[in-house]
């Protein structure tokens, strides 16, 4: 009778679990120095692993920051998802949208400054993070648009993508990250000033 031999190695931690293990260092590492000041040496050094070995899994520091950016702006749309799901009408929609975009960009200046500098450095860098942030950003005050269009609240003579472009640059002094850290003060108030005037706009 022959003995059956494990022909398999014993597997290390996947890619997937060194993975998060990296991103969570980094999560914490630049929430604590920033990330212009973190260096992957330091990465590695906190983790335990050797810096080639963090480089199998991320090619650049900014991989790292990509990752760290996209989860905190998808927690944004979450919230901005959130707020407007009940809305009962585009107008409100477009008032929560605003208000949302507001409270959780200051929130998160407040509460994880750090971590907000990642979002400010994508923004400024135009990370892909960031431009995919923004698309989804104008997308969703398309389709409002084309909600309040539907049901007669908007006006229909302004072509749509001109529409949604001036309506998200004139909120973006107050949803970038790199514009808001100096409109923080004024924030709420244009949140409901702002969107009022963006409403009065649209009326048919």
């Amino acid at each position: 009778m022959t003995k059956q031999t494990n022909v398999h190695p014993p597997r290390g931690p996947s890619d997937h679990s060194v993975r998060d293990q990296v991103v969570d260092a980094a999560t914490e590492h630049f929430g604590h120095f920033g990330y212009e000041k973190t260096t992957v040496s330091e990465l590695a050094k906190s983790i335990g692993f050797s810096k080639s070995y963090i480089y199998k899994f991320f090619d650049s520091k900014q991989a790292i920051g990509e990752v760290i950016c996209s989860n905190r702006l998808a927690m944004i749309m979450a919230i901005v998802n959130s707020a407007i799901a009940e809305a009962p009408s585009a107008s409100e929609k477009l008032r929560r949208l605003f208000r949302a975009l507001t409270e959780a960009g200051s929130d998160l200046f407040f509460h994880d400054r750090r971590l907000y500098d990642i979002a400010a450095v994508a923004a400024r860098d135009k990370w892909p993070s960031a431009e995919a942030h923004e698309e989804r950003l104008r997308q969703l005050i398309e389709d409002i648009i084309v909600e309040g269009r539907q049901s007669g609240e908007f006006e229909r003579k302004t072509p749509l993508d001109e529409a949604a472009h001036a309506i998200y640059l004139v909120m973006r002094p107050y949803i970038s990250p790199v514009q808001l850290q100096y409109n923080l003060e004024t924030a709420p108030a244009a949140a409901a000033l702002l969107s009022s005037l963006i409403l009065r706009s649209l009326s048919p």
